[in-house]
């Protein structure tokens, strides 16, 4: 069995990442590392004007300071403390690009997909499927459970 023990979770907050996360941290088991690695995405205004409502500027310290206090208190909620050791990673660029580059030591890509098809998949795209087209490690995706459940199941000896 090959051993995973250096194993990135992208997570974007999701109830479905948290699955990924425990996932990952049953696959490193109690002597591996998860680098669980969030991606805030720049937002660049189209005008010079702040939207209605909107007080204050936040600068991109402040977005990746909130961001790892959230990223800090999910882990702690989802692993309980127990498991492997954990590092966060919490940065700003494009999701895929910066899962990409996160991948350099480390043997897996625990990943969680939306579950999106049809059109919703067309138009916005999959950052899970870019990472498993050009990842040079293993990625394990995770489908949405909902998504799973509803999926009809094929009986022995069926086929399509």
């Amino acid at each position: 069995m090959i051993a995973f023990r250096r194993i990135l979770v992208p997570h974007d907050f999701s109830k479905h990442a948290d699955r990924s996360l425990r996932v990952a941290a049953d696959l490193a088991g109690p002597k591996g590392t998860l680098v669980v690695q969030h991606t805030v995405v720049p937002f660049i205004p189209v005008t010079d004007l702040p939207p209605a409502g909107l007080a204050t500027y936040l600068s991109p310290e402040e977005l990746i300071t909130g961001a790892r206090r959230q990223l800090e208190a999910t882990v702690k909620r989802v692993l309980r403390g127990r498991g492997p050791k954990v590092t966060l990673r919490v940065e700003i660029g494009d999701a895929y690009q910066r899962i990409l580059a996160a991948t350099r030591g480390m043997d897996l890509v625990v990943l969680a997909t939306a579950g999106r098809t049809g059109l919703s998949h067309l138009i916005i795209g999959s950052v899970a499927e870019k990472v498993v087209r050009h990842s040079s490690i293993p990625v394990l995706t995770l489908r949405p459970e909902v998504s799973r459940r509803a999926a009809p199941s094929r009986r022995a000896g069926s086929r399509r």
